[in-house]
This record gives C-alpha cells, structure tokens and sequence, in this order.
C-alpha cells in the first residue's frame, strides 16, 4: 500500500482539451514556450526560462531527491529512468511507500540536510497544508497553458500531473467469474476474495473506493454513508478480506481480487503472467470515481533547479506517455491527442474516451464532509 491520503480532487469534469494544444512531438513539449511564467515563477534561485537552460543548471546542481514514487506505480519506474536518460541526473527515491503525510513530516525533519525532498507527489488532501505550512515554492512550467485549470494551483504550487479512475482488478486464475460492478462482488462466489488497498481512513485508495461504492448505491459526493453501508454488507458476508494490495501479495495469489487505481496494475501485468496469473482490469459499471495525485517543489531545496525541471519532465510529452504507458491519464492529455503522440498501441492502456468524460471531482467541501462521515462511521459499522 502507498501514500495513506484522501483523494481530494477540486471542481468540475476533467477537460479533455486543454486551453492550448500542443504541436510539437519533441522530448519535453512547449521547451520554450511562456518563458516568462517559468522565469516568474521561479523565485530564489536563476534556473533559466527555457527547459535547455533548466537542464544546464540542474545538471550544475548533481542531483534530484523525490520520495514515495514505487516502481510500479504509474509507471514511475520508466519516467525515473527516461528522466536520468534525457539529463544525465539520476533520481534517488526515499521510502518509495511513503505515505502523504510521511512525504511532509519528512520535509519538515530533513530540513537542512542533503537528503531533504525537492519535490512531492501527494494527494490532493495534503496540498492545503503544503501551502499553508510554507513548504511548497510555486512554479508555472513552460507548458502551463496546455494544462487544465482543474489540475493546477493557479499561484503555481502544484500541478495534478497525472490520475486514475478506481476499478476492480482480478486474479482469472482463481477467480472463475470476472467481476465487473460492486454489485457483483456481493456474490457468495467472492467469499474471501476481495480485497481495500489499505483503512480508507488513511489510504487514497480505500477511501475512493469507499466513495465510488456509494456512487453505485445510490450516493452522492455530499453522502457517501451508502458507500460505508455497503462496505459493512461486504464484510458481514465473508467477501472482504484484510490484506494490504501489494505487488507481493497480487504475485502470491493472496488477493485474487483487488480494489485500487487502474494505473497500479499494468506494470504488475508481466510479472503475473511469469507467476501463471493474470488479471482483468474493470472500472465498475455502477460506480466510477476518478481522482489525481499533486506535485509540487519544496521551499529551500537542496536542488532547486533540478526540481524544476522534473516538474518539466513530468508534464512534458516524455513523462506524459510514461504516465499513460503505466495506465495513468496525464493532465496534458488533451495537447498529447491534438499533437497526434499517442499511439493506438499506447492508447490501449487508457480507460475509453467516454469513460475519462465521465470523471468528475468533488468540491473541497464535500471532501471534508465526506472524510467527517467517514470517520464517524467506518468504526463501528466495519472496522469493528
């Protein structure tokens, strides 16, 4: 299990066209574009305004620490690797399974040190407090404008480079019946088999199962208690087991039925088939519920440039198809399509276009009462 946070996506249907669209197929999209955003933005330190002139100073500086990126999450493994490639800087990650929370206390603990974080991938719950504690330092890049305003801070403090949607992941070798709805998996035939990636309490990913749940039972983002009853029904018949969502534990055949973000399984796809497993991938028909992770830079970072232009790689073309190689669905998905980049054969890692057009995000105050509800209710109703 990695990152124990709360999806807390902000307003509005995702934007499958960004305000501009990219034209370039290059490494990185948009190099030079807005270089005033990119110099404003970057206050402190004189990293450049174009992404050559990042990569020089990045280079100068010899390193880039990040923290709680899993190989397999996203595709992190590849996006670290095209990074180090393209620049020459190879990423050290700390506590790849690092939680949310771990990934701030750790700024706070590291201050001064060598080691301390440059930049972090955290859930939207966790952004609030990134700003409001003075640890996050703002930044446009260069591709600002191609990024929609619903995955960006609008003082530059974070982009949701990247987000998923909640599905059903199933092991075909024990599980005779691919299940395809939340409806299904009431069946006496899942008995034992399915599995929350963590307390949704603490982890992203339980807590948008929860909610996706309560989407198919009649819920809403301002009542999610459909959700949490539906958990409890779940355990009262035997069907939910208590075991963390791991690579391990999906390669030993001991969740043969996961609940997790769609971008957490491509990468585990190989690895199964190698263990005599395979798995199908389902987003529920009766509960679709999408969220990102935030990605900001560190106040009085260690490597300040080369944090910048991390954030470049992320959301330029390169980290973008990294994202989606992974499953992910990249902010600049809209510029990607126009710019004519993503392959058929790549395409075929993304949820249907109509699906993506179906996501929709909670307000922060549906988020609040939502974790509110949570807490009062997932103690005495499941956890008990």
């Amino acid at each position: 299990m990695r990152k124990s946070l709360l999806a807390v996506p902000v307003l509005m249907t995702v934007a499958l066209v960004a305000a501009c669209s990219s034209t370039t197929t290059s490494t990185e999209s948009s190099a030079s574009a807005s270089p005033a955003s990119a110099s404003a933005s970057a206050s402190g330190p004189q990293c450049g305004t174009t992404i050559d002139e990042i990569a020089a100073a990045a280079t100068a500086e010899g390193g880039l620490n990040l923290i709680a990126l899993p190989d397999s999450w996203a595709n992190y493994k590849g996006i670290l690797a095209s990074f180090a490639s393209t620049y020459g800087i190879t990423p050290t990650v700390a506590n790849p399974d690092a939680s949310s929370a771990d990934e701030l206390t750790a700024i706070t603990t590291l201050a001064g040190q060598p080691t301390k974080p440059d930049s972090v991938d955290i859930g939207p719950s966790f952004l609030a407090q990134f700003i409001a504690d003075g640890q996050s330092t703002p930044y446009q890049t260069t591709n600002w404008a191609e990024i929609p305003d619903n995955l960006k801070d609008p003082a530059g403090n974070w982009i949701g480079s990247y987000y998923g949607i909640m599905s059903i992941a199933s092991n075909t070798k024990l599980v005779k019946n691919t299940p395809t709805s939340f409806a299904d998996l009431l069946k006496p035939e899942y008995k034992g088999q399915v599995t929350l990636n963590g307390d949704p309490r603490e982890a992203g990913a339980a807590f948008a199962a929860v909610v996706a749940a309560s989407l198919a039972n009649g819920g809403s983002y301002d009542d999610i208690t459909p959700g949490v009853d539906y958990f409890a029904k779940l355990k009262k018949s035997g069907n939910l087991q208590e075991v963390d969502v791991t690579p391990a534990a999906l390669l030993s055949g001991d969740v043969p039925i996961a609940l997790d973000w769609t971008y957490n399984f491509p990468a585990i796809v190989p690895q199964m088939k190698e263990a005599g497993f395979d798995l199908a991938i389902t987003i529920p028909a009766d509960g679709l519920y999408g969220s990102y992770y935030g990605q900001g830079i560190v106040s009085d970072t260690v490597h300040p440039c080369a944090a910048r232009l991390w954030m470049e790689h992320i959301t330029g073309n390169e980290g973008a198809l990294g994202y989606i190689a992974g499953g992910a669905i990249p902010a600049r998905i809209g510029a990607l399509q126009s710019a004519g980049v993503i392959t058929p054969e790549l395409a075929k890692n993304l949820p249907t276009a109509a699906q993506i057009d179906m996501i929709t995000f909670p307000t922060m105050a549906q988020i609040d009462a939502m974790k509110a509800q949570l807490t009062e209710q997932w103690g005495t109703k499941v956890a008990n």
